[in-house]
C-alpha cells in the first residue's frame, strides 16, 4: 500500500514533464538540433576514459566537476573547475571554444546531461569523462597525477 501510494506521487510529480498538447510542438530548429545531436559517428564519440587521455594532455583540457560545491571541496581532480550541472548551459558563455572541455561527475549521468545542453548550444568541443570521478579515482586518478607531475619536473 504504501509503495503504491509513493509509485503514484512520483508519476503525478512527472506529470508536467510529459509532451502533452502544446508542449509536444518542437520547433524545426529544435528539431534539427536534437537530430543533429544525435547524429555521432559512433557511440562513444562524445565520451573518454581516463587511460585514453594521455599524462601531458590534462593540462590542454578545460575540466568541469559539474557535481555540487561541496563535492567539489571534499576532492576534485586537479585542475578543474566546479559549475554545478544545472548551472553549465546558463554560464557557457565564458567557456572556451578554442579547448577542449571535459565534463565529470560522479559517474557521467550529470555531465552527459550537461553534455548535451552544450552541445545543442554548438559546442563541437566537449566530451564526457566515462565512469565520471568514481572511476577516475578507481584507476589511481590522485596517483596518476601525482606522477605525472613529477614527471613533468
Amino acid at each position: 500500500m504504501n509503495l503504491t501510494r509513493t509509485t503514484a506521487a512520483m508519476l503525478f510529480a512527472l506529470l508536467p514533464m510529459l509532451p502533452l498538447g502544446a508542449n509536444a510542438d518542437t520547433d524545426k530548429a529544435t528539431t534539427e538540433a536534437l537530430e543533429s545531436y544525435f547524429d555521432f559517428v559512433d557511440y562513444n564519440s562524445g565520451s573518454i576514459t581516463t587511460e585514453q587521455i594521455p599524462a601531458d594532455d590534462w593540462k590542454r583540457l578545460h575540466v568541469i566537476d559539474v557535481r555540487d560545491a561541496g563535492q567539489f571541496a571534499k576532492q576534485h581532480i586537479p585542475g578543474a573547475v566546479n559549475i554545478e550541472w544545472r548551472r553549465v548551459f546558463a554560464e557557457r558563455a565564458q567557456l572556451p571554444k578554442d579547448k577542449t572541455i571535459l565534463l565529470y561527475c560522479n559517474t557521467g549521468s550529470f555531465s552527459a546531461q550537461s553534455a548535451m545542453a552544450l552541445r545543442l548550444a554548438g559546442f563541437e568541443n566537449v566530451r564526457i569523462l566515462h565512469g565520471g570521478f568514481a572511476e577516475w579515482q578507481a584507476r589511481g586518478g590522485m596517483e596518476a597525477h601525482a606522477r605525472a607531475a613529477k614527471e613533468r619536473k
